[in-house]
């Protein structure tokens, strides 16, 4: 049962990393260099945020991580197309 519990609670966390990883996103320039994939992270966290205020909380922590993926490959992709 406590492993039910820890699972459904708020992920604070994982939202927070998205956040942080689309502002290093955005301080990589990855909404010009990277639009398409800066554009999905920022769509993925809009959704976890939707998911959040419903309180599914499960779904809501597996948009997060995708949206900070999303943006962490934002973030390498607008550093490579700085270097070329």
């Amino acid at each position: 049962m406590l492993g039910v519990t820890a699972c459904s609670s708020a992920p604070v966390q994982e939202m927070s990393d998205a956040r942080q990883a689309i502002e290093a996103a955005q301080a990589a320039q990855a909404q010009q260099l990277a639009q398409p994939e800066y554009d999905r992270a920022q769509e993925l966290l809009d959704e976890a945020q939707q998911l959040l205020g419903k309180g599914h909380f499960n779904k809501a922590r597996k948009h997060a991580l995708r949206a900070r993926d999303q943006a962490i490959q934002a973030r390498r992709l607008a550093q490579e197309a700085k270097q070329h």
